[in-house]
């Protein structure tokens, strides 16, 4: 632990500038976020003419029904004018805010709060409480016409909206609700540790952190899944015996193999698992069971189970870890930097003694050209996890010595061109767009990626 602590000490004496010398902070963060923006933007720049296309791929010609193929670019279009508009609104908004002093005015406004109710500027966690949930309601209020365009306007032009106006309505006091009773404590015992541990807060805090987030695991499916979806134990038939059969064969620690309503409120479709190593839970969409025929819905579940074989949430969860170690390993010379707090626009007294949470934030802020990068880094990971995973599901036959896995490969690759078919989803994707968007590989590189590990498996059989 000695060692841990000399080599973070050594990092922060490299970072002490930021203690004393009056950088603006300010025009840094407002910089770099605009050119995220604009990169972003110009990316559906680049993409925006596959959507002009009038033929698909020629590997999935004969998969699309007339005049399917155009209304999948025509929902492609209209995401992305949508998404260009709103990443502008949104980075024009976050910019006011910065530029006119608007966190500032939020910690001083929560400051007030506590004081109608006798709590005075020594109770700084309560302080950094109201903060953030002041900050999380006052942004969020603006981008509700977005959300609301998004839902009732743009998903219902192309048909897959379900959701009512009293269900949007009831969601959003649903999500309000759990973010402050489990974001309150949550973020209670996150500054507390800060206060108890001092400048040794890092494996501390990662251990906490560790802690919540196996937590959560347990708590999601048995607390809050069920507060905006009914899960149900799929029925007794086909699919079910299939399913259960193949998590048997692999020793899946399947505990409970649920159905989801998901057309409640959409007509998207999708299939996941979770749960602790001991105890899985596999979860498939309604819309899925009614698009999908029972041997290409257990070709997904394969694909998903060989996530767990090759342990990619477990590595996930690692590097996920690795990552937030490498920013609480920088943050301590932010802790301690009056210049970054009066840089956006705090009193001096506040920034004398910068709160944890403002200083945690305003951290935050500047990591975002780095943020960018590490995005691209870990869907660079996913998209090799996929392909692992879509391997595993091409060599079950040999895995487990049975015939009737010859053909999962196959199953697999109509499963997923149904599922893009059905989800309209974008077929043309530039490279750089998807290396910076997508976690998976485009449905076109999957159909590759699957030929060639039949091929190989072939190959190695003969």
């Amino acid at each position: 632990m000695d060692i841990l602590h000399t080599q973070l000490n050594n990092i922060q004496r490299r970072l002490a500038f930021v203690a004393v010398d009056p950088i603006n902070w300010k025009l840094y963060v407002q910089s770099f976020s605009w050119a995220v923006t604009l990169f972003e933007s110009y990316l559906l720049i680049r993409q925006y003419p596959l959507f002009l296309k009038k033929e698909p791929p020629a590997v999935l010609a004969k998969h699309f029904e007339q005049g399917v193929f155009e209304k999948s670019q025509n929902y492609g279009r209209d995401k992305a004018r949508f998404a260009f508009f709103s990443g502008l609104f949104k980075q024009s908004l976050d910019s006011l805010m910065l530029h006119y002093g608007f966190y500032a005015w939020s910690w001083t406004a929560a400051g007030k709060l506590l004081a109608k109710v006798g709590f005075g500027p020594e109770y700084e966690i309560l302080q950094s409480i109201a903060f953030v949930f002041i900050l999380f309601l006052l942004s969020s209020i603006p981008t509700l016409p977005l959300q609301v365009y998004s839902t009732f306007v743009l998903e219902e032009k192309h048909g897959f909206n379900k959701t009512t106006p009293w269900i949007f309505v009831t969601d959003l006091f649903k999500g309000w609700a759990i973010a402050f009773a489990l974001g309150a404590p949550f973020l209670a015992a996150f500054l507390y540790i800060f206060k108890w541990a001092g400048d040794r807060f890092v494996p501390w805090l990662m251990a906490f952190m560790i802690s919540f987030q196996l937590i959560m695991v347990v708590l999601y499916p048995t607390v809050i899944q069920p507060l905006f979806n009914k899960l149900s134990p799929l029925a007794e038939g086909e699919l079910r015996s299939r399913i259960e059969a193949l998590a048997s064969k692999l020793k899946f620690p399947l505990k409970h193999l649920y159905e989801i309503d998901g057309s409640k409120r959409s007509s998207h479709s999708n299939a996941y698992f979770f749960g602790l190593p001991w105890s899985k839970h596999i979860v498939i969409f309604d819309t899925l069971i009614q698009q999908s025929k029972a041997e290409e819905v257990e070709a997904v579940l394969a694909h998903e189970l060989g996530h767990w074989y090759y342990l990619h949430p477990t590595k996930m969860m690692a590097i996920s870890q690795f990552h937030i170690f490498t920013i609480l390993a920088l943050f301590p010379a932010f802790l301690h930097a009056p210049p970054l707090l009066r840089s956006f626009d705090f009193p001096k007294e506040v920034a004398a003694q910068p709160p944890t949470i403002v200083a945690f934030l305003l951290f935050q802020m500047i990591l975002t050209p780095l943020e960018a990068v590490v995005s691209i880094a870990m869907n660079a990971v996913s998209r090799h996890f996929e392909w692992e995973a879509d391997r595993f599901a091409v060599e079950l036959q040999d895995k487990l010595d049975d015939e009737k896995m010859a053909d999962m490969g196959d199953r697999l690759g109509k499963a997923l061109i149904a599922l893009h078919v059905k989800n309209l989803s974008t077929v043309w994707v530039d490279w750089l767009y998807s290396a910076y968007h997508h976690s998976h590989p485009t449905l076109t590189e999957r159909l590759r990626g699957l030929e060639s590990f039949q091929a190989k498996r072939q190959k190695k059989a003969q």
